[in-house]
């Protein structure tokens, strides 16, 4: 697989969701998408208590760790802290990159939503962001309020230099138009998430073919050198 500004990968990004990941099949969920070659997941879990979302998260991380993805953490840098994930991602209401940075360091990875506003892209990569995650594109179940996004920002964004991440309703059937505008990671929930570990797995397969069949870095691989 190529990288980018190393060690986050070009492909699918799983995030994972009390209602279609609930406790009883989080890992066996997260271990079929890792089979299926997903690139970076996501834990992101809003209500579980403290004690519950800890324990779900260490387990997450020693299955991460052991594939070699890196696991990052929804809107919580203590959190991934204590667990020793690989990062945290955080939205425009989730507290500063530059205190989650202090407190889990440079090698870190920090993902900021920037929903469909280049100004938002143009803080977070100032603000040490290390991919940039816009949406939604299409109607979310996970996240019904958030503001339409158009395809034409994913284009734009290239020009900050940092990883392009589309959120919002992606499916296997939209993915390529996403990819082919610009996303270098499509992260996707229900697209993903909600049927057996077989689904699953079959379904990262098919986001991941997209990926190898429409992304420029394995189209173009010698021009590996223009997605640092």
């Amino acid at each position: 697989m190529g990288t980018m500004n190393n060690p986050i990968q070009v492909g699918l990004y799983a995030i994972t969701d009390s209602q279609l990941t609930p406790a009883a099949t989080l890992i066996t969920s997260v271990e079929a998408a890792i089979r299926g070659g997903t690139v970076m997941v996501q834990y992101r879990e809003k209500f579980a208590p403290m004690a519950e979302r800890v324990a779900q998260a260490r387990n997450l991380q020693s299955v991460c760790a052991a594939a070699g993805v890196p696991l990052l953490i929804n809107d919580d840098a203590e959190l991934a802290r204590r667990v020793g994930a690989a990062g945290v991602h955080l939205g425009q209401t989730d507290g500063s990159a530059a205190e989650a940075r202090h407190l889990l360091g440079d090698g870190a990875i920090i993902g900021i939503t920037c929903h469909a506003d280049l100004e938002l892209a143009k803080a977070a990569m100032e603000g040490s962001a290390d991919y940039l995650a816009f949406g939604r594109f299409f109607t979310s179940s996970t996240k019904p309020e958030a503001p339409a996004a158009s395809t034409d920002i994913l284009t734009q964004a290239k020009r900050f230099n940092r990883p392009v991440t589309a959120i919002g309703g992606i499916t296997t059937e939209n993915g390529e138009l996403l990819i082919r505008a610009g996303a270098d990671l499509l992260a996707v929930v229900g697209g993903l998430f909600g049927g057996g570990p077989e689904t699953i797995e079959q379904k990262a397969k098919t986001f991941q073919r997209l990926f190898a069949s429409h992304h420029p870095l394995f189209l173009y691989p010698d021009n590996r050198s223009s997605h640092k």
